[in-house]
């Protein structure tokens, strides 16, 4: 235990998520040497950060004014919903380049476990977003965790009734991984996504049915002149 502010300090850092004792101390200590006017920057900028940023009033993201980046493009497919957990997850979809639609942050996901349901995500936004007509496709982009599958499925469900496509990204083996360290939930998400290698390709046509060998008339009429012939003579013929 150190004494006063350092403590204090290293107490408050702890709390962070993803910082354990040892860390929050060595922070503390780089702080500690840092020069003055490097960590009274740092104190500005948390300052600014809690009086100034907000959370868009359309789709919860991250942003500073009362709409964020995206949902003030007009160049935006509105057709295309993307749902996520949090705002890092908009940065890294956004990162890709690929998707071109909104999105809607839903604060978390579904957690008995640590009292979190539905109710305390922003899905009813979600819903009053999709009454217009609007959407046409929602891609439910929770993460592949237990919370996340469980968020997604409860989604999926309620998504029924409103009309819209209901999709969730593919899965499966990461760019450059070895298929031997694959565990079997991806693995098995991998052969289950797999699509053609040249596109779209016509489907194979069907196999005709076997038919069944023509009856061969004249085979049935030799037995039947045998069997009567041997009634008569009691030999077989030749």
């Amino acid at each position: 235990m150190y004494e006063g502010p350092i403590q204090d300090l290293i107490d408050e850092l702890s709390r962070l998520p993803g910082i354990g004792p040892r860390g929050a101390q060595r922070i503390a200590f780089h702080l500690l040497d840092a020069p003055e006017e490097e960590v009274f920057q740092l104190a500005d900028v948390l300052r600014r950060v809690k009086e100034a940023a907000r959370f868009c009033e359309v789709c919860f993201n991250v942003s500073q004014e009362t709409r964020c980046r995206v949902c003030r493009d007009p160049r935006r497919d509105r057709s295309l919903l993307c749902v996520v957990e949090e705002s890092k997850d908009v940065v890294a979809i956004e990162r890709t380049g690929e998707f071109r639609g909104t999105y809607h942050v839903l604060g978390g996901s579904i957690s008995p476990i640590d009292g979190r349901g539905p109710g305390d995500l922003h899905t009813r936004e979600l819903f009053q977003r999709l009454a217009d007509g609007t959407v046409t496709e929602v891609i439910l982009a929770t993460d592949p965790d237990t919370e996340g599958e469980a968020t997604a499925s409860y989604l999926g469900r309620m998504l029924r009734d409103f009309g819209v496509r209901v999709t969730r990204p593919a899965s499966g083996l990461p760019v450059g991984g070895d298929i031997e360290y694959a565990d079997q939930i991806t693995l098995g998400r991998a052969f289950e996504g797999r699509r053609s290698m040249f596109g779209d390709e016509p489907e194979p046509a069907p196999q005709p049915t076997p038919e069944e060998p023509a009856r061969d008339e004249t085979k049935g009429d030799d037995r039947e002149r045998n069997t009567a012939y041997q009634s008569l003579v009691g030999t077989p013929a030749r």
